[in-house]
């Protein structure tokens, strides 16, 4: 089960890698703004909040690779956890999707580490 919850976590990574390229290059580009369905007013009136944003997701990657490069089964829980909070709230404040995209490949590799 070990190696199915690394690469659950993996994903979960991968995915934040993405999120952060979107938020922090691409908020404001055409790709960027068909993602996230603004206009370009409001993609520039907002896009240092996008990029301190993408830069968190960063962080929640550096802290997943973290726990798959040590095998510490501590930091990938409290990451994961992180990435579930962080999907909740997004969840519940922006957009249902975020559950769906974030909190839910987060709980199931948690659940995974746990089994």
């Amino acid at each position: 089960m070990n190696t199915a919850a690394n690469i659950v976590i993996a994903v979960v990574a991968l995915l934040h890698v993405y999120f952060l390229v979107l938020e922090m290059l691409l908020w404001d580009k055409p790709y960027g703004l068909k993602t996230f369905g603004m206009t370009p007013e409001k993609a520039a009136a907002s896009k240092v909040l996008a990029m301190n944003q993408g830069l968190y997701n960063g962080f929640l990657v550096a802290g997943l690779v973290w726990g798959l490069v040590s095998g510490v089964f501590a930091v990938k829980a409290f990451f994961l956890a992180c990435v579930i909070v962080a999907g909740v709230f997004g969840g519940l404040t922006a957009s249902r999707k975020i559950l769906w995209v974030q909190a839910l490949p987060a709980a199931v590799a948690l659940g995974l580490l746990y089994a």
